[in-house]
């Protein structure tokens, strides 16, 4: 691995002020909590330098944001679901659908509950909604258990001024069977703020979608996000997050999974567009018996830079966490993959498996990957791996002989780099997502 020097300037820090906190709050009439967490919040951020030295951001240069462009509140300019593209609304989690939440440029354009849904208790609604309707739930769970302030600069800078999400509850023993969908798509430049927090209570279950896709514009953007899942005793979430930025959009998002004991969490999490993503995505196994998959997908073209910072938390005995990530990289473009399974003193009898494997398209881009382990206890079976391959020339000239143009050869290779991965995608119709976005980075 090639050595990384240390950068000799500052990252410049989004020109953001307590006074747009406080105007945010206002605006919307929060109630007094909000309003406190939101101001210690920004406390914590103003206090955080930005980061660059530490060892999960070294590796990662953003000095190239523009934030005199990029750190403008996304205007509400009146659009509604028809600017969203009719791919990005279609349901990929099951051929009906329980519900559907639309977002455009941050405002609600699209809302529908299936009744089926809303007579078993379930909420599914926007935040804001949730904070009026549902108080003691949403402040019982907002950034106090998964994603918290105190987790970084971008973490501290989004619960200060985070300005619309999602919020979804489960009650106990209630099977949510139709799937929720959720589209957040942008249609100017600027930043945006959105939150993502799921709650299943004891032996629930839901599966749910969620979309994040944005204009192509000239001019630069911000996504800075947070999701929180929150699976408790018995539960069972299927989870799928599918990031399709236009390419000036730079994305800088906490993402935490919290499994209670014998709960099941199946995330799948594809990223196929923005300028820069640096997301951190973890799961925390917090029960005996608690089960979490998590499948990554992942293809940068042209300059595009994702940095995945991954870690698998065992916090109590007899867990088990299975993390599998598959990309590929082509023309200049460059990814990093983190990883890290962490356990703590005397959680025995843990299984801990994490590997990413790399597919490098052109002599050009450039692919790293850093699997780690910190082990506290004696009876673990934990693994980590990562790999690195090329196309190779001989089946792609087999293919050819066969009448196969060389496009469509490579094509076909490539997607058998990744079934392995797509075989894991529970729903079919995210399968082929995923396939037409690969297809749409090698033919175009």
């Amino acid at each position: 691995m090639a050595v990384v020097r240390r950068r000799s300037s500052t990252p410049q820090a989004p020109d953001f002020s307590r006074a747009q906190v406080e105007a945010l709050s206002s605006a919307h009439e929060e109630p007094a909590w909000l309003r406190e967490r939101r101001l210690d919040a920004w406390q914590t951020y103003a206090a955080t330098p930005m980061p660059y030295l530490e060892e999960e951001w070294r590796r990662t240069d953003y000095r190239h944001i523009r934030w005199d462009e990029a750190e403008r509140i996304l205007p509400a300019n009146g659009a509604t679901a028809a600017a969203v593209p009719a791919k990005n609304l279609e349901p990929l989690a099951g051929a009906e659908q329980g519900g559907l939440l639309v977002f455009v440029d941050g405002v609600v354009v699209h809302y529908q509950l299936a009744e089926a849904l809303a007579r078993q208790g379930v909420v599914f609604t926007d935040l804001r909604s949730a904070i009026r309707q549902h108080e003691g739930l949403v402040k019982q769970h907002l950034m106090t258990r998964a994603v918290r302030p105190g987790d970084g600069k971008f973490a501290a800078l989004h619960a200060a001024l985070w300005d619309y999400g999602v919020f979804v509850h489960v009650p106990r023993n209630i099977a949510a069977e139709l799937p929720l969908q959720v589209v957040c798509y942008n249609t100017k430049p600027g930043a945006a703020l959105g939150h993502v927090l799921v709650v299943l209570e004891d032996n629930a279950q839901a599966t749910m979608q969620v979309e994040y896709a944005s204009a192509q514009q000239a001019r630069q953007s911000a996504y800075i996000g947070a999701t929180e899942l929150i699976v408790g005793a018995a539960g069972n979430l299927r989870y799928v997050s599918l990031q399709d930025w236009n390419r000036q959009t730079f994305e800088f998002s906490h993402q935490r999974g919290i499994v209670g004991r014998d709960a099941q969490l199946d995330w799948v999490n594809g990223v196929m567009g923005s300028r820069l993503t640096k997301a951190f995505i973890e799961v925390d196994a917090v029960g005996a018996g608690a089960n979490a998959r998590v499948s990554g997908f992942f293809f940068a073209d042209r300059d595009q830079f994702f940095d995945l910072d991954t870690q698998q938390n065992h916090n109590a005995p007899l867990t088990n966490t299975d993390l599998l990530f598959k990309g590929a990289a082509r023309d200049n473009a460059r990814t990093l993959w983190q990883g890290m399974i962490k356990s703590l003193p005397q959680m025995q009898r843990i299984d801990g498996y994490q590997v990413c494997r790399n597919l490098m398209l052109s002599d050009s881009a450039r692919m790293d990957s850093i699997p780690g382990l910190e082990i506290e206890a004696d009876d673990v079976a934990c693994s980590h791996a990562a790999t690195f391959g090329t196309l190779e020339e001989e089946p792609i000239y087999y293919l050819m002989s066969r009448g196969i143009s060389r496009p469509q050869a490579q094509l076909m290779i490539i997607e058998g780099f990744f079934d392995e991965l797509l075989q894991r995608v529970p729903f079919e119709r995210v399968r082929q997502r995923l396939m037409d976005e690969i297809e749409a980075k090698i033919i175009g």
